[in-house]
């Protein structure tokens, strides 16, 4: 068990006996507070924040940051608050201490809310001081290791939590060794009789390939002198969760994941790296296409090593990363790497600093943007599980994506501006769709333009956290800008059919409305009606006061239809299940929360709502639409082998966009066909008939209803 004197000795080996004694302050005051309080383990509650405190003295942290772990529980669990703290040690502890403490019982509708909310917390709390994310890590790491006298479901759950958000927390911060420990400790908790199997074999494959690994291991220090290099040679093995996870995802069986041999060669100097890079591939044949340079071009969270792939003896694949010493430790210990240096020197700006502000601050963002702490802890999860892939901009200018990131998500890293006005993309000088996923080296180029909007079907091929926050915010704010302008139409409408108009208006009338219903403004009142929450007729009664004769006006609006253009946007919407387009006699209703849902005339669903007369709508189509419209088409045909090619590529001659195609047998002689395709007006869907009609084996043509 850790003692403060074990602690006090760490610490005299690096801070001075001033801020040592403030680290030992701290201690006396948390074990004051905490005093009757016990573990579920049965020790006294301040051997938990003393562990904290000593796991982050193993990394060099400030004195601040241990007399944060010290006290990291203190508002949590004690009747002390943050102003207590502040005034016993300052602001900067007591700002470290409340962003690690979790937020007060509040009441929340479940305990991924809970963990959601408190987690934004956090982050909130890391884009003021970044060392509030390395305390959480370390008070964590000693849950973990004391986590098995927990409750088994609580053990799972926080086991869980731990795979999922910190130990890619720690990866992201290049926190290598801190991370390997999370994914072991919350893989056993999770899955104990996996690890223990897993663990087993391990340790019994070991002896078996101890031989092998000294025979390589050897070959190559031998090599490694006679060119007169000077470099440590370390077998390396795979920890027990990345066993489990490549079994699972490549379905292979212990021994095929562990029939590859991994080293680690370090040296003094980054030239050396490359002339030992040189020796080794002169020694051993490269597997072609597995070399990774990762020092001219680092990893996000500051990572750099020369990775390869050679063949060796006996045909055994061996895996050689190769780095200087200084690498080695920034590989292990991330941002923690000499923190005392880096944080004295420019504000802790050197390349895995500045990278995890950068990251934390796109938490920031994030969080500003996000409907809910839900969906900004799943954007934080995209954004921590990826792979990267690293691209060019037309300047030369080298951007970091996760795999399988597309032109949208390399947009919206360039700036979100960018991403919001994009229309299109090049690849590599050629034309390419948005939704194709780059490759590492390729050149992108993104085409703008003026007023454009993000489009919904981004969502489906965009994995970025910031390029999906961004259009999911965009969309919100188009949708209600679609839904005022539709609104103040639908209104002034109806006050029209009043004798009146908005304009008309005075501001004590819409000033009254405004604060008997409770709106706060016009345009949430507008907001309201173009989404069908409101009924635009009602509304303009009240906002007149209750006019007289209002009978014969409202049969007077009833009658004068609202023209449609195609450009209203999300508020209105083209029902599914009659396939309304320009020059189809169509009428509409106002749908909760949908806004107007336009039908062709006589549609049997638009009949339905013939019981609620306020919420049919007379519409018809503006003299000039814009865009394209669905249309469906059912189409009888001979039962003949590639009936449906043809038909595909006679449309396609007319440059139409088939959006879904579905076949059924009618009989033993016939196929029934639904088609459903991007169309611009009726004539336009008549040249389309016109054409199918052509093919012989078509028997009947019709529009089609469902």
């Amino acid at each position: 068990m850790q003692t403060l004197s074990t602690l006090n000795h760490t610490l005299q080996s690096y801070l001075s006996p001033e801020q040592t004694n403030q680290v030992r302050r701290a201690y006396y005051f948390a074990e004051q507070a905490h005093h009757g309080q016990l573990r579920r383990s049965g020790e006294d509650y301040v051997t938990h924040p003393l562990a904290v405190a000593s796991i982050l003295a193993d990394m060099h942290m400030d004195h601040q940051s241990l007399m944060a772990a010290m006290l990291h529980d203190v508002i949590e669990d004690t009747c002390i608050d943050k102003s207590a703290i502040k005034s016993q040690f300052g602001s900067t502890v007591a700002e470290l201490v409340d962003g690690v403490s979790k937020l007060e019982k509040i009441a929340l509708s479940s305990q991924a809310e809970q963990q959601a909310e408190n987690f934004q917390k956090m982050s909130l709390a890391m884009a003021k001081d970044i060392r509030v994310i390395l305390v959480k890590l370390a008070d964590r790491l000693h849950n973990m290791r004391t986590v098995s006298v927990l409750q088994p479901d609580k053990r799972r759950r926080i086991a869980r939590e731990t795979l999922e958000i910190y130990a890619p927390i720690a990866l992201r911060l290049g926190m290598n060794n801190l991370r390997v420990e999370f994914e072991d400790l919350g893989f056993s908790a999770l899955y104990p009789m996996r690890a223990e199997r897993i663990s087993a074999a391990l340790r019994s494959a070991r002896g078996n390939r101890q031989e092998l690994v000294e025979q390589i291991s050897h070959q190559i220090e031998t090599c490694l002198q006679q060119e007169g290099h000077q470099a440590r040679v370390i077998g390396r093995e795979k920890h027990l969760y990345s066993i489990y996870r490549k079994m699972k995802s490549k379905r292979k069986s212990f021994s095929e994941i562990t029939d590859i041999f991994a080293f680690r060669i370090t040296v003094d100097s980054v030239d050396s790296c490359y002339r030992v890079l040189g020796s080794i591939h002169s020694l051993y044949k490269p597997v072609p296409g597995e070399f990774k340079d990762y020092i001219a071009i680092p990893k996000a969270n500051g990572y750099q090593s020369l990775h390869t792939v050679l063949m060796g003896m006996h045909g055994v694949p061996i895996e050689i990363q190769i780095r200087t010493r200084d690498m080695e430790e920034m590989a292990n210990k991330g941002i923690a790497a000499h923190w005392l240096y880096k944080s004295s020197d420019n504000g802790g700006a050197g390349g895995s600093h500045a990278r995890a502000r950068q990251w934390v601050h796109g938490l920031l963002e994030m969080q500003q943007r996000a409907g809910n702490s839900l969906e900004f802890i799943e954007n934080v999860k995209i954004d921590l599980y990826s792979d990267e892939v690293y691209v060019f901009t037309p300047k030369g200018k080298i951007l970091e994506l996760p795999r399988g990131a597309t032109a949208v998500d390399f947009a919206y890293a360039v700036h979100t501006d960018v991403g919001n006005s994009c229309v299109g993309c090049r690849i590599n000088r050629r034309l390419a769709p948005l939704s194709e996923p780059v490759q590492s080296g390729e050149t992108v180029e993104i085409l703008t333009a003026p007023g454009a909007h993000p489009s919904p079907s981004w969502l489906n091929y965009s994995v970025t956290a910031k390029a999906r926050t961004n259009i999911r915010h965009s969309l919100k704010h188009q949708r209600r800008e679609d839904s005022v302008k539709l609104g103040r139409n639908l209104l002034d409408k109806a006050l029209k059919g009043l004798d009146s108009s908005l304009e008309a208006l005075q501001e004590s009338q819409l000033s009254r409305f405004l604060q008997e219903t409770s709106y706060t403004s016009l345009d949430q009142l507008l907001e309201d009606i173009a989404r069908g929450n409101r009924v635009a007729i009602i509304a303009a009664q009240q906002l007149l006061g209750g006019v007289t004769g209002v009978g014969e006006n409202l049969e007077h609006v009833a009658t004068q239809p609202m023209a449609i253009r195609g450009t209203e946007g999300v508020v209105v919407n083209y029902a599914k299940c009659c396939y309304p387009i320009p020059g189809d006699a169509v009428a509409g209703h106002i749908s909760a929360e949908r806004g107007i849902v336009v039908h062709r005339d006589g549609c049997h669903n638009l009949a339905d709502t013939s019981g609620n007369p306020d919420r049919r709508l007379p519409l018809h189509w503006g003299e000039q639409t814009e865009g394209t419209f669905c249309a469906g088409l059912r189409i009888e045909l001979e039962n003949r082998r590639g009936m449906i090619a043809v038909i595909a590529t006679r449309i396609n001659s007319l440059d139409i966009n088939i959006e879904k195609i579905s076949s059924e047998d009618k009989d033993y002689l016939f196929s029934i066909v639904d088609l459903e395709m991007s169309v611009k007006d009726r004539v336009h869907l008549a040249a389309v008939m016109r054409q199918i009609r052509t093919v012989k084996q078509v028997r009947k043509i019709s529009r089609l209803r469902h």
